[in-house]
């Protein structure tokens, strides 16, 4: 059935051509600012969300519309065919119906925002989640994190319920919205809000569909790039002496570092799938301290916790169903950390614990000799032989530190238990990868392994407890310092149960601001 709807135009450029290139609607304050439902002169509203760049194409719309059961309002996103698609629908939502100056209350306005939120985890793949949020008063710039919820929900659904020649001009307009800074920063809020096990499972739902996306394009585009809406997602805080950085990347987003074949493995769709569907979660703890001194103030930065895992973005079932089991992954083979203070002009020097461990050798010499008389052999058989044994101590993960100018640099290397060499940046030979007892075989279950159970990392400060220490002006005292915290990380991949030749290592970057007060 058709709908009538009163289409606003207050937020929106005035031609289709400039749609696409602007920025998206502000959702939030165009619900603010719409009449008292007595005022409407039809029974929905709309607004343009998405226009095509062809003339004969539908726009995508936000509608509001009246429901039979008064005092109520649906809100809808709707493709404006003749007849229109509903591509998502929202839970029953209270209006007032007196005279308010404002359509939607409080409550109100909190109940469509948890319903937003709710959207979007379910189209993770654990979607059993229940919400509960504190007063919308309360929240602090409650417009930002509405709005990116609203941004966020609606990207899902273009990748997942939109028409495909509707879906490019629409993902367009969100990847340069998403990776606004303003975005960045209302999503910093949105996850202080949620907490982290929601936090979690909102992260493994874009990054799902994000895969989805760049799946798609890979399978219909051969050999074309994708440049996504802000594929990797970090924030950092810094609060009563700690530093902590967060990060989430899809593994298919990374950039690919080394392969065995020139592109991904595409002749093996199981391979691939099961590669694909993992995301990396990072989480990157300093502890600091301000040591006050008569001539200079020292700040003295601990490691307390780097932990970093590869975490699927699917259940086991589908794993198994169309990839080669959820133990066919990548996993961290190398992590490199820099700390830097944003103003060097009070900076007098900067010092670190070590450089490296050298490794353990017991070396011994072992000689032997033997005879024997076997008739009737006239001859006597005597046989000789000395031999020579050295036994090597090395740990999997090699821990140094380095200076580069006033930067502190923080390095983590796995090394190949059998030749001691650098994973990251060496490739195994094939026969290594068909040898079932390689160190890399098994490796979430072998009691040798370099890894959590999970396939992830984890580095304490009670291992890796060195320290980073900046002398610095005494002028500094009462002021606070900018840092800046940036990372590499790599993922390698090589065979664990299933039988291939193939093997990759893929790498992310990072960099957040963080700040530290001299006191």
């Amino acid at each position: 059935m058709a709908m009538h709807c009163f289409k606003t135009q207050a937020l929106l450029p005035r031609n289709r051509d400039m749609a696409v290139a602007s920025a998206f609607p502000d959702v939030f304050s165009w619900i603010q600012n719409l009449p008292p439902v007595n005022q409407w002169r039809t029974t929905c509203i709309s607004l343009c969300l998405s226009s095509s760049s062809a003339s004969n194409q539908p726009s995508l719309n936000l509608t509001i519309s009246k429901t039979n059961q008064n005092p109520t309002l649906c809100f809808a996103i709707v493709a404006s065919f003749n007849l229109p698609i509903y591509l998502w629908t929202s839970k029953p939502v209270n209006f007032s119906s007196n005279n308010s100056l404002k359509l939607l209350s409080e409550e109100a306005i909190l109940s469509l925002l948890v319903n937003l939120i709710e959207e979007v985890l379910r189209y993770g793949s654990n979607n059993n989640n229940s919400i509960k949020f504190q007063r919308v008063d309360s929240i602090p710039e409650v417009r930002e994190i509405f709005n990116l919820a609203f941004q966020t929900l609606f990207f899902l659904i273009c990748i997942y319920e939109t028409p495909v020649d509707l879906r490019s001009d629409c993902l367009n307009t969100l990847r340069n919205t998403l990776a606004k800074c303003q975005s960045r920063r209302a999503t910093k809020m949105l996850m202080k809000l949620l907490g982290s096990n929601l936090e979690e499972k909102w992260m493994r739902s874009i990054n799902l569909a994000i895969t989805n996306w760049i799946s798609e394009v890979q399978s219909t585009r051969r050999g074309s790039s994708l440049k996504t809406p802000s594929p990797l997602f970090s924030y950092a805080i810094s609060t009563l002496g700690l530093w902590k950085v967060q990060l989430y990347c899809p593994l298919i987003a990374m950039n690919l570092e080394s392969s065995s074949n020139n592109s991904a493995p595409s002749a093996d769709e199981k391979l691939q799938f099961s590669l694909d569907y993992h995301q990396l979660e990072g989480v990157i703890q300093f502890n600091y301290r301000v040591i006050p001194q008569e001539t200079w103030v020292g700040i003295m930065v601990n490691i307390d916790n780097i932990r970093c895992d590869v975490i699927k973005l699917v259940s086991d079932t589908l794993m198994a169903e169309r990839g080669v089991g959820s133990t066919e992954k990548h996993f961290p083979s190398r992590i490199s950390l820099q700390l830097t203070p944003i103003q060097q002009n009070n900076v007098l020097s900067v010092s670190v614990s070590k450089s490296s461990e050298n490794p353990a050798r017991e070396i011994g010499v072992e000689r032997s000799i033997e005879a024997g008389f076997e008739p009737p052999n006239p001859y006597l058989g005597l046989r000789v032989s000395a031999g020579e044994t050295m036994t090597m101590t090395l740990k999997p993960w090699k821990f140094e530190q380095s200076v580069y100018g006033n930067s502190g640099n923080l390095n983590w290397y796995l090394h190949d238990s059998v030749d001691g060499r650098e994973v990251f940046s060496s490739k195994p030979s094939k026969f290594a990868l068909l040898n079932p007892k390689s160190w890399f075989k098994h490796r979430y279950s072998s009691a040798y392994r370099p890894f959590t159970r999970q396939g992830g990392v984890v580095f304490a400060g009670d291992e890796y407890g060195e320290s980073v220490l900046w002398k610095v002006d005494k002028a500094a005292m009462g002021k606070t310092m900018e840092w800046e915290i940036r990372g590499w990380i790599w993922l390698t991949y090589w065979p664990n149960k299933y039988r291939t030749f193939y093997n990759e290592t893929r790498r992310l970057e990072f960099r957040e601001i963080v700040g530290l007060p001299i006191s």
